[in-house]
């Protein structure tokens, strides 16, 4: 799991839990059949307002040796149709046991090209820009 980060169209963050996979460079998620409060999301609506997204995994262990971060800084765009959706119902189908189910429904997907990566792990920061 990661975290979305978007920011509002007034400007403020918003930052919700997402089910990812990743190709090269590309972070892919999608709109399950998850219960939702609303079928036009926050999220897509704010990347379709800005693109400009963050995205953060990490690990916690209660030995601190083995916590971990990464960060992806990214454009994102959303696909309700066509071949990046489909790739990203492939990719996360094959990564996600839940997804496997032929009739479960998928709502639109978020594409995200990552621009830069930074991360921390055993007490040292990389970053590849």
């Amino acid at each position: 799991m990661a975290r979305l980060a978007t920011i509002t169209p007034d400007g403020r963050p918003h930052l919700v839990p997402m089910a990812f996979a990743m190709d090269g460079d590309t972070i892919y998620s999608i709109v399950d059949a998850k219960p939702k409060e609303a079928v036009a999301l926050a999220r897509l609506r704010n990347i379709e307002a800005n693109p400009l997204v963050s995205l953060l995994a990490d690990e916690y262990a209660n030995d601190w040796e083995g916590l971990w971060w990464v960060r992806a800084d990214g454009h994102a765009r959303v696909a309700t149709e066509g071949a990046d959706r489909e790739h990203a119902i492939r990719l996360l189908r094959a990564k996600y046991p839940q997804y496997t189910d032929p009739s479960l429904p998928f709502g639109a997907a978020t594409v995200v090209a990552v621009d830069r990566w930074i991360g921390w792990a055993a007490g040292r920061i990389f970053a590849v820009s």
